[in-house]
């Protein structure tokens, strides 16, 4: 009989327990690495927030200074209010009630407006970018009115629609859907071929295919659409408020430049200015949330 070598068994299954220990052991990271990680990311969030405050401060003292001394570079500076007048022109139109009623009508006709827009963009992007046919129907009216201005709208707006709200809703709506539309088509068109060929040679069908693959991986791009579409929306509703409505922030500006209330018209700039912000900001942070659902060959 051969004699068997327990021993040499041993020895080859015995480093072969170590480097899985190990591996198990590395795979999972440290907690005061995670710790660290977390105080250089906090750490670099708040140096970044620093020089963004920074910048407007910064903008803030110019814009004091230039309205201050009266300054004329070619620009003229010696009419404008400067930020601290602004900023007591805001602070009073915080106490009026008319002051929220045009916040309230403006904030409405965005919702609706940008509620249609988003619905009928995503699901005439997601069309055409699945389908050749139906991308050839629609992109070219896609096109030719894309570049047309929300102001260019108005006269035909007013004639289309019974009503100032629905004119105004319109002008709002064509602003925001054209971005979410081509955003929407571009991420169903580049849904990695990879993907779809490995899909499909494991006996995917298309509509699982579309609901597991072509989908996750259009949300970033989707998320991206609303970002730019809501600044269009803003926009659009300012634009069509500034002729065409009773009440709302673009109303405002407009009866305040009229009587010549400069300090209350930058207030409504500057409204303005603080919700699109405000509402990018958040859509920034839902995008980044949702960037892991594209998928990805590793």
């Amino acid at each position: 009989m051969a004699a068997v070598d327990e021993s040499a068994d041993i020895a080859v299954t015995a480093p072969a327990t170590t480097a899985e220990t190990a591996s198990s052991h590395s795979s999972r990271p440290d907690a005061g690495d995670e710790r660290s990680e977390w105080m250089a990311g906090l750490t670099m969030s708040v140096a970044r927030w620093a020089v963004r405050l920074s910048a407007l401060l910064a903008g803030l003292a110019c814009w004091h200074y230039a309205s201050s001394k009266g300054l004329t570079l070619y620009v003229r500076f010696e009419q404008i209010p400067g930020p601290l007048k602004v900023g007591e022109a805001l602070i009073n139109q915080l106490q009026h009630v008319a002051f929220y009623l045009h916040i309230g009508a403006s904030l409405q006709r965005i919702a609706i407006s940008y509620s249609l827009a988003a619905g009928i963009g995503i699901t005439l992007g997601l069309l055409m970018g699945r389908s050749r046919f139906i991308r050839d129907l629609i992109f070219p009216y896609v096109e030719i009115l894309r570049p047309i201005p929300g102001v260019a709208w108005i006269p035909l707006a007013i004639l289309l629609w019974p009503t100032e709200e629905g004119s105004i809703i319109y002008i709002t709506f064509l602003g925001a859907l054209f971005p979410i539309i081509i955003n929407t088509m571009a991420g169903v068109r580049n849904t990695e071929a990879a993907l779809l060929r490995v899909a499909r040679s494991f006996g995917a069908s298309d509509a699982l295919i579309f609901r597991r693959v072509v989908l996750p991986g259009s949300v970033p791009f989707i998320l991206t659409g609303f970002r730019l579409g809501i600044g269009h929306a803003l926009t659009g509703v300012v634009v069509a408020e500034l002729i065409a409505a009773k009440h709302g922030v673009g109303q405002l500006i407009a009866i305040s430049s009229q009587t010549f209330q400069t300090p209350k018209m930058l207030a409504g700039v500057i409204l303005i200015a603080c919700t699109g912000m405000l509402l990018t900001t958040i859509l920034q942070r839902i995008e980044n949330r949702f960037q892991s659902w594209r998928p990805q060959i590793k």
